[in-house]
């Protein structure tokens, strides 16, 4: 299985976290500038669209770019406080042609003391654009804040992955 890793603005993927998800398959962690490119979705659309890539995992202004790319690749994702409502003045393109095939299923962990991706702000986009997923669970942790801690990290990804099994 190829996971494809989007992580936010200004940071990596840390070495544990790393641990965790090759436990599930080949992670691939492209290196993003999104200050500097505009275009991220469709140069990721455009660099993995003849790749195998089987689930997208994305945190922050990751997990904005994996919820368009899990929906242009038809492939499931989880995403961790995904900026979807806005972007903290960070220009990002979200491109009109890009294939429709939905994600048939989509985790969105949302952190109830997250203040720089409001949760509630997350949910209003979500109902607002629901009819871009076939399937979506959304877990709401309220001691969550923006950063996401190895064991949460490690339990939701854990709970992503046996929800693929069934």
């Amino acid at each position: 299985m190829n996971i494809l890793f989007l992580h936010g603005l200004e940071s990596k993927l840390s070495p544990a976290k790393r641990v965790i998800l090759e436990k599930y398959g080949t992670v691939i962690a492209p290196d993003l500038d999104y200050n500097s490119n505009p275009d991220t979705i469709q140069n990721l659309y455009n660099e993995f669209k003849n790749q195998e890539i089987n689930v997208i995992v994305g945190s922050s202004m990751g997990g904005f770019a994996g919820f368009y790319l899990a929906n242009s690749f038809g492939v499931c994702a989880l995403l961790y406080n995904p900026a979807l409502p806005y972007r903290n003045n960070v220009v990002q393109n979200i491109p009109s042609d890009l294939p429709k095939k939905r994600s048939p299923l989509m985790r969105i962990v949302l952190g109830g003391q997250d203040d720089v991706i409001k949760a509630k702000d997350n949910l209003v986009f979500l109902s607002q654009n629901f009819s871009e997923l076939k399937e979506c669970t959304i877990q709401i942790i309220n001691e969550l804040a923006h950063q996401i801690p190895v064991p949460i990290f490690e339990k939701q990804t854990q709970y992503f992955f046996e929800e693929l099994c069934y």
